[in-house]
């Protein structure tokens, strides 16, 4: 069974109730989770959260706006690549990396795992290469922040075997299996956040573990189908694929068939 081992690589802050309606106006800290999947024979980075290199590229310019809209705490500590290093991981340790979606916060550390094999969304991919200026910025995306050399390392899900899952798993009802992970780490499309935003579905000792990025921000979200502020909506790639998304969640959750774990969910 897969293990898994949560990371924080810097935080941002906004205002409650932006990320769950009705939670006030007071400002919460919003960490960004990575998690490191380890199966019986790979070693898969979901994630990077913040890295120095975001701060490099949002510093001036229009980008300057990513950060004065949600400010971001980053300590070169926090570093998803030296937080690894400090617990033992060398590079060549790791099979490859998982992106669930292309805002800043979840591909900054990109760089810092340089010839590192890239699995995502190849519908996503493709929504969002070539967006530059206030297209980019609009869809949280920082293109400075994708290596030369990118595509080159990119596999893309849609290619991946398609599987059954168990009824347990409903409403979900297939995934793609990613290679090399003897079925132990599988990929869901959870759409309406960002374009190409995807889930993993890790099984551990425990069971099965959702990774669900940013389809919620709160637990009430999928608990209650509370979501986000009206104002939250205007950022969002598709609104009504993201409530969709939301019901799944409620459901999964209601059936008990798996565990749910959220990028950001922070103390509201």
């Amino acid at each position: 069974m897969a293990r898994l081992t949560v990371f924080e690589a810097g935080y941002c802050t906004h205002m409650a109730c932006m990320a769950l309606r009705g939670a006030g106006w007071h400002t919460c800290a919003f960490p960004a989770r990575a998690w490191l999947v380890e199966t019986r024979r790979g070693r898969w980075l979901w994630d990077t959260g913040y890295a120095s290199h975001f701060l490099d590229h949002t510093r001036e310019g229009l980008f300057a706006l990513y950060r004065k809209v949600t400010p971001v705490h980053f300590d070169a500590a926090d570093a998803l690549c030296r937080q690894l290093r400090e617990r033992g991981y060398a590079p060549g340790d790791l099979t490859g990396l998982i992106l669930s979606h292309f805002h800043g916060d979840h591909i900054a550390g990109l760089r810092d795992f340089p010839g590192l094999p890239c699995i995502c969304s190849g519908t996503g991919w493709q929504q969002t290469r070539r967006r530059r200026g206030l297209a980019a910025l609009r869809r949280g995306f920082v293109p400075g922040l994708i290596p030369p050399d990118f595509e080159a390392r990119l596999s893309f899900i849609e290619s991946f075997e398609p599987v059954p899952l168990p009824a347990t798993l409903a409403p979900f009802t297939t995934a793609r299996a990613v290679p090399g992970s003897d079925g132990e780490l599988l990929l869901v499309e959870l759409p309406g956040h960002a374009a190409g935003h995807i889930g993993a579905l890790v099984q551990t000792q425990a069971g099965w573990t959702l990774l669900a990025a940013d389809a919620a921000w709160s637990e009430h979200g999928y608990r209650d189908l509370r979501g986000p502020s009206p104002l939250t909506h205007l950022i969002l790639d598709d609104t009504p694929a993201y409530h969709h998304t939301l019901q799944q969640l409620h459901r999964l959750h209601q059936g008990g068939g798996a565990t749910i774990l959220l990028s950001h969910e922070g103390a509201l």
